[in-house]
């Protein structure tokens, strides 16, 4: 029986209803439901009432309850143990712009602290396809622009940093405001294919309406050096100071209505325990502020 299931009966414990507990373990309500049926068939009775419209709680659900945060507690002193290596292979998904933005500094902290942690990165960019690849088990945790709505409930989400979006200039660009300059130098697209660029696409339209990129592009370093080199401006995601400052270009903020993306990562909620999953959450926290 996974661990999981326990917490969710904890939570349904605690705040009394089906629908507060998904909040809390980050399900839906049905799989909430479904987790508790799984361990009604696994005691082989019932954990609650539900003859009336309240859901209520039997003594032996009480009595499970106790016994799981008994048990969860010490199983989680066990894996505080700093004497409990990580170590294995872990599939790290990792979107384009993060592989050379947010990964390497991350992978110098996991290489320090968890030198038995083998990290795979496949050859996967695109957050649409990296949440395919989540969802199907090709990959055991992906780093990614959360989606627009907020990313699917049946994974777990971990918001490591906010990027607003950004116009970059010629350090020699007259100084005209973000229309004038997209109409003058021309607009170097972020690729409209992916998320992060319609939003890039959908900011530039609406302050030149009907204008059409000179050059589309997917990497932001590329980016960043066709406007260094004069091509034109670009709409996107606020790059990296390092690469700003080796680059050379102005970096124009759009405003307080200005859109932005939020950088997470994610994983399938039946791997919430794996030990080599929270070593990296803690590696991208400590290094998210370096980044920035």
């Amino acid at each position: 029986m996974n661990l999981s299931a326990f917490r969710t009966l904890q939570a349904v414990l605690v705040h009394g209803n089906f629908t507060a507990a998904g909040v809390v373990v980050g399900c839906t309500p049905s799989a909430v439901s479904i987790q508790i049926k799984q361990l009604e068939q696994y005691f082989g009775r019932p954990l609650f009432n539900r003859s009336t419209r309240a859901v209520v709680a039997t003594p032996f659900a009480k009595e499970v309850g106790a016994a799981a945060s008994s048990f969860i507690e010490r199983i989680e002193s066990l894996r505080a143990r700093p004497s409990m290596a990580v170590e294995g292979k872990l599939r790290f998904g990792v979107m384009t712009s993060m592989q050379s933005e947010l990964l390497p500094l991350a992978l110098g902290v996991l290489r320090e602290k968890h030198p038995a942690l083998e990290i795979k990165v496949p050859p996967l960019n695109d957050p649409g396809e990296l949440l395919a690849a989540l969802r199907s088990g090709q990959i055991d945790v992906g780093l990614l622009a959360r989606p627009e709505s907020g990313g699917s409930t049946r994974l777990g989400w971990y918001d490591l940093l906010r990027q607003p979006y950004v116009m970059l200039a010629p350090t020699n660009a007259s100084e005209l405001d973000a229309g004038e300059l997209l109409e003058r130098y021309g607009w170097i697209s972020y690729e409209p294919g992916i998320a992060g660029g319609r939003v890039a696409a959908r900011t530039a339209r609406a302050l030149v309406p009907g204008i059409s990129p000179i050059l589309e592009l997917r990497s932001i370093d590329a980016i960043v050096s066709m406007v260094a080199a004069g091509i034109g401006v670009a709409i996107l995601p606020k790059p990296r100071n390092r690469l700003l400052a080796a680059y050379n270009v102005q970096v124009l903020g759009l405003g307080r209505t200005a859109p932005s993306r939020q950088i997470s990562l994610a994983w399938r909620h039946s791997d919430g325990e794996n030990r080599k999953i929270t070593a990296l959450c803690e590696a991208f926290e400590e290094i998210k502020s370096e980044a920035a």
